[in-house]
């Protein structure tokens, strides 16, 4: 049966992208169209977003209009006076959050219960609404509070940010005050936006399956554990895919040298290519294992881990190549390194996407030492550009890389290094096993193409997405079947 599915979410690629959120509303969508079923994506627009054609007005000052943006799908975005006065979508330039992210989330949860029942005159109903991430978390309170049939699934993209605002804010919403109770949006005297998702929609997913479980301690739960295994039969974790249209070696046109699995040799000319781009002209560079870290240059990543090491790390043939920013006592740290070492540690602040393709592509082995990691797409790009990751075995990263151990190498299934423990020496001894494995020219080569060989579909993942939204439609058949009328 084919279905109707709404999607809601803060981020969309190319339209508004921050971080791989936006990636993974572009591409899920695509792969449940390809698979019979009928999307829209509804997203806020902030300044500098397309127009677009208005195509609604809901009550108040609120306007929706759609974008042309997506051949497969529609995509519309909610247009508000306070939207329209964001420079970003999560926060002030300085990096503070917005002082109405309370309010402007709420309208856009409001906007996707009035799109999913049909209130805009659309002439288009939901049967599911897929929430992502805490910015659409009162979409599920909010469907029932209105008697919408559609069932609702939230997604839980990184449980860290929950959306936390002062208890009154309920009050101001005009939502009931009962919602500001342990059961619903109450969290520590907080009104907590994730929890409207994590209690009240049909179906939860994680994004990888690891994470689903490690969500459910203490550790890894963010104070969210209780509520999360008391529903822990409604949650599933469902792996992230890549998209093979935007991450291919052989057709990348953001590549200098392309080349694919059968075709090695030409890989060795993006290292020459990246080598020359970052300005390095030190000969030996030719001959040392090339490290790679792209991302945030934050704890959860585990820069911090990486900067730790450094000193045991350059005492090794290698040279590391860090793209990203983040915290500025981070940068402070690394740009000081890369001052005292300029030759072994090559800095580049900011991010650049076309240079983070060219260092997936030329370095040996990437570094993804997470304290966590819901997913992760930085470890799946790396292996499909015949970088082997080097992680810290948990979450998506535990789902997706496979350890080089004898075995695994024997049998052909391995595709990276697992650190042994989360700290600076664990980072150093699984890059150790990295650069013993390097020195086999031949095995190394295997485990590239091992690892390049790994896929990991949207397809697939789309094609469990639908049996969760199965699910969802049955529990919410069968509650409103048991709720009392009138």
């Amino acid at each position: 049966m084919a279905l109707r599915i709404l999607f809601v979410a803060a981020e969309y690629r190319p339209l508004l992208k921050v971080g791989g959120l936006a990636d993974v509303i572009e591409a899920l969508p695509d792969a449940l169209v390809k698979l019979g079923h009928d999307l829209r994506v509804l997203l806020p627009r902030i300044r500098g977003m397309p127009q677009g054609r208005r195509i609604a007005r809901l009550p108040g000052i609120c306007v929706l209009r759609e974008a042309a943006a997506a051949p497969r799908f529609k995509v519309w975005m909610l247009d508000t006076p306070a939207l329209r006065r964001r420079s970003g979508i999560y926060a002030e330039a300085n990096g503070a959050p917005y002082a109405d992210d309370a309010a402007c989330f709420a309208d856009l949860c409001r906007a996707a219960v009035a799109v999913a029942d049909d209130a805009c005159g659309l002439r288009w109903r939901a049967d599911v609404v897929h929430c992502h991430e805490w910015q659409t978390g009162l979409v599920p309170p909010l469907l029932q509070l209105a008697r919408v049939p559609a069932a609702s699934v939230f997604t839980i993209h990184n449980l860290a940010q929950r959306g936390l605002f002062p208890a009154r804010t309920v009050g101001e919403l005009g939502l009931p005050a009962w919602l500001m109770h342990p059961d619903a949006l109450e969290f520590w005297g907080q009104c907590a936006f994730i929890k409207g998702g994590l209690q009240f929609a049909d179906r939860l997913t994680a994004v990888s399956p690891r994470y689903a479980g490690e969500i459910l301690t203490p550790a890894f739960g963010e104070g969210l554990d209780g509520a999360l295994r008391a529903r822990r039969g409604r949650l599933v974790g469902i792996l992230n895919g890549l998209d093979d249209a935007l991450w291919n070696p052989r057709t990348d046109p953001l590549l200098r040298a392309r080349f694919s699995a059968r075709n090695l040799h030409a890989r060795r000319q993006a290292r020459i290519a990246l080598l020359q781009e970052l300005g390095v002209r030190d000969a030996q560079a030719e001959t040392r294992m090339l490290l790679g870290f792209v991302g945030r240059l934050v704890p959860q990543k585990g820069i911090d881990l990486v900067l730790d090491a450094l000193p045991a790390l350059l005492q090794r043939p290698l040279c590391l190549i860090v793209l990203g920013s983040g915290e500025a006592a981070t940068e402070a740290r690394l740009r000081a390194a890369a001052l005292a070492h300029p030759e072994r540690l090559l800095l580049r602040i900011g991010f650049d996407e076309g240079l983070a393709h060219r260092v997936y592509a030329g370095i040996d082995a990437f570094l993804m030492p997470s304290r966590f990691e819901p997913c992760g797409l930085s470890q799946l790009s790396a292996m499909r550009y015949g970088a082997p990751p080097i992680v810290n075995p948990l979450g998506g990263l535990a789902d997706t890389v496979a350890d080089a151990t004898p075995q695994r190498l024997a049998d052909g299934s391995a595709s990276g290094f697992a650190m042994r423990s989360a700290d600076a020496a664990g980072l150093v001894e699984a890059v150790d096993r990295a650069l013993a494995l390097h020195a086999d020219a031949g095995a190394w080569a295997q485990l590239v193409r091992q690892a390049m060989q790994r896929r990991f579909s949207w397809r697939e993942s789309a094609r469990r997405y639908v049996e969760v939204y199965a699910a969802a439609l049955v529990a919410r058949t069968e509650a409103y079947r048991r709720a009392p009328s009138g």
